[in-house]
């Protein structure tokens, strides 16, 4: 059995590292292995979350390189997914945090599977991705698929507090894509739910187990009405542990830039000369807890790469509050509804914005903009 197993730091937080992981990207053969564990991902979701980086600049540098619309449009495609669940967020709101579409059913518990937390499903690649997944911050997408509909599907979990434990521990944590998806798969934010069985895992986790209870066809699902291993439930609690409040030294001539769980972009006005602020608000963080090693790469990111950004742990009132500001500058999230000052507008890869009931509505407004490329 070749179980593929993560060994290798995949993140670094030096921005030479990352502009050498977007100039090395492989959109043809993304395309055509992505569903594969191995396969040939870009690894830059984590700086995509963290506004570290955009789908446009990303876009951009494969074009640059001479690839052509047609040739890539899985790889566009892909990236385009990234920015429809942001405008969904921006649309919905904390509609979100609920069942979008339809009503999840059945739901049996609105705990989660003791034996998908723990990584003891029996299915190997499930848990070994598991393992992998505590230690890294990160899981291939096709496995964060398999195990959502393990959750929602098989264990009869309501999807949010699984879809959470997933968000709290990725590196690459996108309440919108990570809530979004989980829907999708248990049938909230689609037309039908999402199964894969023993014989897909297999292929694509280069696998060979049989006679697991995934070992069907994929019409027997509609019949399964329990599995053992996954009927006992947990609850688990999801903290964040912020660094200690320091006061902070502001310069009162300058605007300040405020920056934070969305925004790391390294190259936002670096024209101007500006306090900036890397703003870590508690109650952000108690509606959308995240690990330990997600605040670590958050600040490695930050302090490695903003110059001379600080670190505010507070509220965006408490700051105002103890501090002067020439002017303030931000950009739009729906996280950020709150903050004061000179709202500025994210990256896009492309002008189609607003609310689409379905990625493709969206996506085929964002193909006729491929010939602009």
């Amino acid at each position: 059995m070749n179980l593929i197993k993560n060994t290798l730091p995949l993140f670094p937080s030096s921005l030479d590292e990352v502009i050498r992981r977007i100039e090395n990207v492989d959109p043809i053969s993304y395309g055509r292995t992505r569903n594969y564990v191995d396969g040939k991902v870009t690894y830059l979701s984590p700086y995509i979350s963290r506004g570290f980086t955009t789908t446009k600049r990303i876009l951009d540098s494969v074009i640059r390189r001479g690839y052509k619309p047609a040739q890539i449009e899985k790889f566009i495609q892909e990236l385009a997914w990234r920015d429809y669940w942001q405008q969904v967020w921006i649309a919905k709101g904390s509609e979100i945090n609920t069942d979008i579409k339809n009503p999840q059913t059945p739901v049996n518990n609105y705990g989660m599977a003791e034996a998908i937390y723990k990584g003891a499903t029996g299915i190997l690649a499930i848990d070994l991705a598991i393992d992998d997944f505590y230690n890294t911050g990160y899981i291939h997408n096709h496995i964060r698929m398999y195990i959502a509909s393990l959750s929602c599907n098989l264990a009869k979990n309501h999807w949010k507090l699984p879809a959470q434990w997933m968000y709290y521990h990725l590196l690459d944590a996108d309440w919108a894509s990570n809530a979004l998806s989980w829907q999708w798969v248990a049938g909230s934010n689609s037309n039908k739910k999402y199964y894969a069985n023993q014989e897909n895992i297999n292929r694509y986790c280069y696998t060979s187990q049989k006679s697991t209870f995934l070992d069907i066809p994929y019409q027997a699902f509609s019949g399964i009405e329990t599995i053992s291993i996954l009927e006992p439930t947990i609850t688990p609690i999801f903290t964040t542990s912020l660094p200690p409040a320091e006061d902070i030294s502001i310069d009162r001539s300058l605007p300040a830039c405020i920056y934070n769980f969305y925004n790391l972009d390294p190259a936002w006005r670096t024209e101007i000369k500006a306090n900036r602020i890397l703003l870590l608000e508690p109650s952000h963080f108690k509606n959308y807890p995240v690990a330990k090693k997600t605040i670590q790469f958050i600040l490695k990111l930050a302090k490695e790469n903003i110059d001379k950004v600080q670190v505010f742990v507070g509220e965006f009132q408490d700051l105002l509050a103890t501090y002067s500001f020439n002017s303030l500058y931000f950009k739009e999230h729906p996280t950020t509804e709150h903050y004061e000052g000179i709202k500025e507008d994210r990256e896009w890869m492309f002008p189609v914005k607003g609310y689409y009931p379905s990625f493709f509505s969206y996506w085929k407004k964002c193909k006729k903009q491929l010939s602009n490329l």
